[in-house]
């Protein structure tokens, strides 16, 4: 009873003056902790504290964080506790699950998936080095065209397995498998897509909040961005101007054709950010990294005879890679949106809300790197991707106690309902009576500051 009585305490209010650079607080389990010195060097990134400043993070925090993580709050700790603080029922058992997962040792048990994608990628590669090199049919270039854009996609996955937890025996040989997957193989920077991924794993379909869903001026996902709202992520007004208007007001007929050449807005973003004057972890090795793929990439296609077949190469390979590009933005665009920054208190809802599954069956898991269960994969971005199809009717039966949607469409159902959404939008963008107001163009590309 002593030690009881000689805690200190605050209140939810007192902690969510808080929140400002410089004095940012935040409460885990009770217990209240200072982060303002400590920001600089969060491995995710500062964006993620400085949302969530002045809140309760229990919940996102044991969703990104293993075990060890808990071992360097003490440095942190103020000293405080919540007096008033309160914990949902819907917390409370997503807490008591993500620690009997915990206890099954999931988040540890990785199985084989890695190994296994590293080989395929491997023979994927040597497949369109012998289609380029060794063949002189235009067939058979063709075909490894499409190769190379099935290698990107599943380097991809790769990439974002390494990302969100450590997939290889220890972190510097996680590292050099996020460069060698990502930045050397498929020409995007891994510390691009930290930066853009963590962001929307947090702000999950926040309109003003979350990257993935800002991409004025070429797709709207809901009219609140025809008043010109301001992107708090990249720190920039996303300006709805004629030209916006116009784009999005035939972006149902667009999409697809724009997923085909998806990828060259991810290298110029790549570029953008690795030349920018924002901080940049590893940005030398993320640069070498992208100079390789620069390197054989270009080399690859001058090997072809001619310019038409080096073109139609390019666009092959580009248009296979659309299925990932379109499969990222199914999970998200038909869901529903918010305006606002991410609460601490609502993280279960939230990510449920904003995330559609697709519904395949399990022969067909390694296509979409098991991303194809997304509301599973929010919840529990440190799970291995082997684990998801095995933890879906668990999550399923939390959502039906709560009242919350599962939603797991086909893939042809989850393009309809993404049309749908588009089209809607495109005939409110067509509304004469919605101002304009003048932008540049560059906002096509999502610049950063």
């Amino acid at each position: 009873m002593a030690e009881q009585a000689e805690k200190k305490y605050i209140t939810k209010e007192d902690l969510s003056k808080h929140n400002k650079p410089g004095d940012l607080w935040i409460a885990i389990q009770g217990k209240v902790y200072d982060v303002s010195d400590w920001i600089k060097s969060h491995p995710g990134g500062e964006a993620l504290i400085v949302n969530l400043a002045g809140q309760d993070v229990t919940d996102a925090f044991i969703a990104f964080h293993p075990g060890t993580a808990w071992h360097h709050l003490n440095n942190l700790f103020t000293g405080y506790h919540i007096g008033d603080s309160e914990v949902s029922e819907i917390s409370r058992d997503y807490r008591r699950l993500a620690a009997e997962f915990r206890k099954l040792g999931l988040f540890e048990k990785k199985e084989h998936v890695t190994l296994y994608t590293l080989t395929f990628v491997a023979v994927l590669f040597a497949a369109v080095l012998y289609g380029v090199l060794a063949c002189t049919s235009v067939f058979a270039h063709q075909v490894a065209a499409v190769i190379l854009g099935l290698l990107w996609m599943q380097s991809a996955y790769i990439g974002h397995d390494s990302g969100h937890y450590v997939i290889m025996k220890n972190k510097s040989y996680n590292k050099f498998a996020q460069l060698l997957s990502g930045n050397c193989l498929t020409g995007i920077s891994i510390a691009w897509w930290k930066w853009t991924h963590n962001a929307h794993h947090l702000s999950c379909n926040s309109l003003d909040y979350d990257p993935d869903v800002q991409h004025i001026p070429v797709f709207a996902v809901s009219s609140k961005f025809f008043n010109s709202m301001t992107s708090r992520f990249y720190d920039r007004k996303l300006t709805f101007d004629p030209l916006a208007r116009f784009l999005v007001s035939y972006q149902h007929f667009t999409y697809y054709p724009v997923m085909c050449f998806g990828r060259i807005n991810l290298f110029i973003q790549t570029f953008l950010l690795l030349f920018s004057k924002r901080e940049v972890p590893d940005r030398a090795l993320n640069l070498a990294g992208i100079l390789v793929f620069w390197t054989w990439f270009p080399l690859l296609v001058s090997c072809l005879p001619n310019w038409p077949e080096r073109f139609f190469f390019v666009l092959t390979s580009f248009t296979v890679t659309a299925l990932q590009h379109i499969q990222f933005t199914l999970n998200h665009f038909a869901a529903d949106v918010y305006m606002g920054p991410p609460t601490g208190n609502d993280w279960f809802e939230k990510q449920t809300a904003g995330t559609l599954d697709i519904s395949c069956t399990s022969y067909m898991d390694w296509f979409f790197g098991g991303l194809q269960f997304q509301l599973e994969h929010h919840l529990f971005p440190r799970l291995p991707r082997c684990h998801l199809r095995k933890v879906s009717p668990v999550v399923q039966e939390l959502c039906k106690k709560h009242n919350l949607q599962y939603r797991s469409l086909s893939w042809w159902e989850a393009n309809v309902w993404t049309i749908r959404t588009l089209k809607k939008a495109a005939y409110q963008a067509r509304d004469a009576a919605n101002p304009v107001v003048k932008n540049l163009v560059w906002e096509a590309l999502n610049t950063h500051g």
